[in-house]
């Protein structure tokens, strides 16, 4: 386990850089607005596991791994943009089917909402460099291994973050079901929240690209 003095300082920045609205927030909102409640939850749940897979490989050393290479790296944000751009662009085609499925999804439609979501979890450029920038920053090798410090970091900033995002779920799938209260109204708010989805994914390619 850290020294409790880099545990502190991890502990602020990760509250910090989590609870500040980011893309995973613009994202579980868009969600929400598409899928409703349920589908928001879902989305936290899919993503964080995405995001876990990256603590995972960032203390195992894999992530340093992954940025070492240029082009590699440069594919993985495109393609997490790119996944979140269509999201947006099935949000807005299907709205008018996922105003009548309203809030209940099949087991199919549940795997597919978590599987979608932990792609975007675990391309998402911007936590895995978070992680790698500063994990080592927070370990220290007397403590004891700093593998083992890592996946502690890592899973502190899990259950803030999931739990940060859960709260952004709920109230956005409330509002959205103050808004639908007719069927026209919540085909709108599902067109926004694809719009928000696309809007994320152009905001992250062009960044990647230097834009």
């Amino acid at each position: 386990m850290p020294e409790l003095s880099s545990l502190l300082s991890f502990l602020l920045v990760a509250l910090v850089v989590i609870v500040v609205p980011g893309p995973s927030v613009v994202f579980v909102i868009g969600r929400a607005m598409i899928l409703g409640t349920k589908g928001a939850v879902l989305s936290v749940w899919g993503n964080a596991a995405g995001v876990g897979a990256q603590i995972l490989a960032v203390a195992l050393g894999l992530g340093p791994w992954v940025s070492s290479f240029p082009g590699l790296f440069l594919v993985l944000k495109i393609l997490g943009a790119g996944f979140l751009v269509y999201l947006g662009i099935q949000g807005i085609v299907h709205r008018k089917r996922f105003a009548l499925s309203r809030d209940k999804p099949s087991a199919s439609s549940t795997r597919k909402v978590l599987v979608d979501s932990a792609v975007v979890g675990i391309t998402n450029a911007k936590t895995l460099i978070f992680f790698i920038a500063t994990f080592p920053l927070f370990v220290t090798p007397e403590s004891g291994s700093p593998v083992v410090q890592m996946l502690f970091l890592g899973g502190l900033f899990f259950v803030i973050g999931v739990a940060n995002d859960m709260v952004w779920a709920v109230a956005a799938g409330r509002a959205r079901t103050w808004l639908s209260t007719s069927s026209s109204r919540l085909e709108w708010v599902r067109l926004g929240g694809g719009v928000a989805l696309i809007a994320l994914g152009a905001y992250l390619g062009a960044y990647a690209l230097g834009f």
